[in-house]
């Protein structure tokens, strides 16, 4: 089985954060509405409003399974990345975990992958940048990262 690359768990805890919600509770974290109009915990898992709140060591267990979901859709939406450096997969890896695998499967992005089309799957990498029907500086500088993985 594929481990979860470092690069993934980097990108992911350094977009998402541990998001201390109320601030004034230094242990805990609470269920908040993300940016893109999502109710979410921790380090980005989504979750209901009234989900009790965690400490970081429950978040870290929620991204490392989160992450092995993000993962598992990857590489069955995108085979090719199993022979491909391991940067590649670590920015689409990020990519399923931020926006899911849905968008991944349906997408253009999973197209050019797939014929490892390089330039152009950076180019569609660069477009998923909108959250709550608006670009979100942190999707634009993300994406951009991604993008670079890619080589």
């Amino acid at each position: 089985m594929t481990a979860v690359p470092q690069a993934a768990i980097e990108l992911a805890k350094s977009f998402e954060g541990f998001c201390r919600v109320p601030k004034n509770d230094p242990v805990r974290a609470y269920p908040y509405i993300c940016p893109a109009g999502y109710w979410t915990i921790g380090y980005g898992h989504l979750c209901d409003p009234k989900h009790p709140p965690i400490t970081e060591a429950e978040g870290e267990v929620y991204l490392s399974n989160d992450l092995q979901t993000a993962l598992a859709a990857t590489l069955r939406y995108c085979p090719v990345l199993t022979n491909e450096p391991e940067n590649r997969l670590a920015a689409i890896v990020d990519f399923t975990f931020n926006l899911g695998a849905g968008r991944l499967q349906t997408s253009t992005l999973r197209r050019r992958i797939n014929q490892r089309d390089w330039a152009s799957a950076k180019q569609e990498l660069r477009r998923w940048v909108y959250g709550g029907g608006r670009v979100l500086p942190g999707l634009v500088l993300r994406r951009d990262i991604e993008a670079n993985l890619l080589g």
